[in-house]
């Protein structure tokens, strides 16, 4: 199955990056702190959404549309007094040129929802957010996380039929986290 391929190959930039987010998360003491957080995935996945949206639509995904983040993301920035600033464009984002590589992109977006409802926590515990106000990108699809996920996978699956689709797809999700963590460090 591409996903369990995808989980393979993709492991160690994956955990590079969620290293370097954690640690950033775990040092967040402020609303500010906050907001650069979400500026940081707003402005990368705004991006990376944009690149997508011209190879993935609702036709493609019949979901697409709940799927896609940077509108939280902006709604989340806004509500805690911020301003969301300038999405992600050229050579710090990965190259999508068709299909198939929207969907390995896609594939690092749909997988940090994930750790989403830990993340929600813990932001809410560190700067004692009692409402959930700015935590809706964290948030997700809340109890449906799981399902979001399992459906993606399995279209993810469904979708790429040859061993030359599955490396294309498995060296996009690669470059999405390699230029995320790029962008985080800059």
């Amino acid at each position: 199955m591409l996903s369990e391929l995808l989980k393979e190959h993709t492991l160690t930039n994956h955990q590079q990056l969620e290293k370097m987010l954690v640690q950033r998360m775990k040092a967040i003491r402020s609303t500010d702190g906050y907001i650069d957080l979400l500026q940081l995935f707003y402005t990368y996945f705004g991006g990376l959404e944009q690149e997508i949206d011209r190879y993935i639509t609702a036709t493609e995904l019949p979901d697409y549309q709940q799927r896609r983040k940077s509108a939280a993301l902006a709604n989340d920035i806004t509500a805690l007094g911020g301003t969301p600033q300038a999405k992600a464009f050229g050579t710090a984002l990965p190259t999508i040129q068709n299909t198939t590589q929207a969907y390995g992109a896609l594939y690092v977006i749909e997988g940090s929802t994930l750790g989403g409802k830990i993340i929600s926590k813990m932001m809410a515990q560190q700067l004692d957010i009692k409402d959930s106000t700015g935590l809706s990108f964290f948030n997700s699809y809340g109890d449906n996380t799981e399902l979001m996920w399992d459906t993606f996978k399995q279209t993810l699956n469904n979708r790429v039929k040859s061993e030359g689709e599955a490396a294309e797809v498995i060296e996009s999700a690669n470059q999405t986290f390699g230029k995320f963590k790029e962008w985080a460090a800059r």
